[in-house]
């Protein structure tokens, strides 16, 4: 559901596979992003229909100072998306909607509805404007209690991207626009029709929507980052709605996975067109990749204080499911690590991170402000002898010497690289992050 401005890229030392037992290798794998890394949540994986990890890593809450296990609950976020799709290809085996009914049928008055299908609402190929772009939504108002209409309203009237189906946007409009259609076809709220057509049936017991209200001891605590203390915003179910409401466990995820092989919940055939790749490798609420050979579906959430990923072989049956209430990680990158495990293929162990002291006279030559895009300014100070940096406004951070001229943030796996220009002077910086590289003019 959200978006931050660093990403995550692992740090780390490839390893050869060691001569121990699988659930004891990705305990050592997991262990060490928790301990280097930190990483911070719960972790089930799964092959072939045997579970062989599932265990809590860290803080649950840090103030009570309880800790993660297999029974803690949490956000996911977009993961979500899945679920309401299968909600909608379950109404359509029942012959009750189309996924090429245009949005017009459901919503008469809406802006080019007659222009979009259901199938470009699942797509993202719909153009709608994704109204958790909208920042003062999201920061003042994503706490409270929203009816439909106004949660509609916030991107009803945007212009199109583009017109729909010819290219791909993830959109979280779409899928609350898909929720709102679900309500519509069945006569009840999309909430009680997930637990009806879904979590009952697989007796998903840990599962709902309302987070805030939840007062169950296995309730996880989202923080923004290792470093806080602080919990970070709850977002109302209301406000997040088809998009992103969900709350879980990783047993509870790994039912859902495992109905998805039985036709319980939605057939063969409809399962099939969810795993069908359209423009962005996106089909209906999943992702599409390939990994040594194999067809990979995955889908990741992230909703303030939470990051979750959902990773699924099915030709082996593989399921990696990676909850994080102390975000800083990206976990897909920890899935494929885990998957590499797997699949017998060299795979990365976090290390610990080398910090030179550096002379305050050069930090103080590292001072000033870079430009990253547009508009978006990266500030470095230097505070009490040491260098922090402040991208937008996002929190500040401590940076830690590598090198003179590269530094790292402990609460985020990146680097920051100083250049100097012919006359010896700080001229930009180079910004290496999830595999991106990004030059940043000194401006001031």
């Amino acid at each position: 559901m959200r978006k931050v401005f660093f990403l995550s890229c692992t740090m780390a030392l490839a390893i050869a596979s060691i001569a121990q037992p699988i659930p004891e290798k990705l305990d050592t794998l997991i262990s060490a992003y928790h301990r280097e890394d930190g990483y911070n949540g719960t972790v089930l994986v799964a092959r072939g229909g045997a579970v062989l990890l599932e265990k809590g890593y860290g803080y649950k809450n840090k103030q009570a100072r309880s800790l993660n296990d297999r029974n803690t609950i949490f956000q996911i976020g977009s993961i979500t998306k899945q679920f309401t799709s299968a909600l909608i290809l379950q109404l359509m085996e029942q012959g009750k909607l189309s996924l090429s009914d245009k949005l017009s049928k459901y919503i008469p008055d809406y802006p080019h509805g007659d222009s979009i299908s259901i199938e470009n609402l699942l797509t993202h190929e719909s153009g709608v404007w994704n109204y958790t772009n909208d920042a003062p939504l999201m920061m003042s108002r994503a706490a409270r209690p929203i009816d439909r209409d106004s949660l509609i309203a916030y991107f009803k009237y945007k212009p199109l991207g583009f017109s729909p189906g010819t290219k791909y946007s993830y959109s979280n409009s779409g899928y609350v626009l898909l929720g709102y259609i679900i309500e519509k076809v069945s006569g009840k709220p999309w909430f009680r029709v997930m637990h009806e057509r879904i979590f009952g049936p697989l007796h998903m017991d840990h599962s709902g929507f309302d987070f805030a209200g939840l007062k169950s001891p296995d309730k996880a605590t989202g923080y923004n980052s290792p470093s806080s203390d602080q919990p970070a915003l709850v977002v109302d179910s209301s406000v997040s709605f088809a998009a992103g409401s969900i709350y879980t466990t990783v047993e509870d995820l790994y039912k859902w996975d495992r109905a998805l092989y039985t036709g319980r919940i939605i057939s063969e055939a409809s399962l099939q067109k969810a795993f069908t790749p359209h423009l962005g490798k996106y089909g209906y609420g999943w992702m599409m990749d390939s990994v040594y050979g194999k067809k990979v579906v995955e889908h990741g959430g992230g909703i303030p204080g939470f990051l979750s990923f959902i990773f699924r072989v099915p030709e082996d049956q593989t399921c990696i499911i990676i909850f994080d209430n102390m975000p800083i990680r990206d976990p897909g990158k920890m899935a494929g690590a885990i998957n590499a495990l797997l699949n017998g293929k060299d795979y990365t162990i976090p290390r610990p991170k080398v910090v030179l002291r550096v002379d305050t006279v050069i930090l103080k030559q590292y001072a000033g402000k870079y430009e990253l895009a547009p508009g978006f300014v990266m500030t470095v100070t230097l505070e009490n002898g040491k260098l922090m940096a402040q991208a937008g406004g996002q929190p500040k951070l401590e940076l830690f010497a590598e090198k003179e001229n590269v530094f790292y943030p402990r609460e985020i796996d990146a680097h920051l690289e100083f250049v100097r220009g012919a006359d010896g002077s700080v001229e930009k910086l180079i910004l290496n992050q999830g595999g991106q590289v990004r030059t940043a003019n000194r401006i001031k």
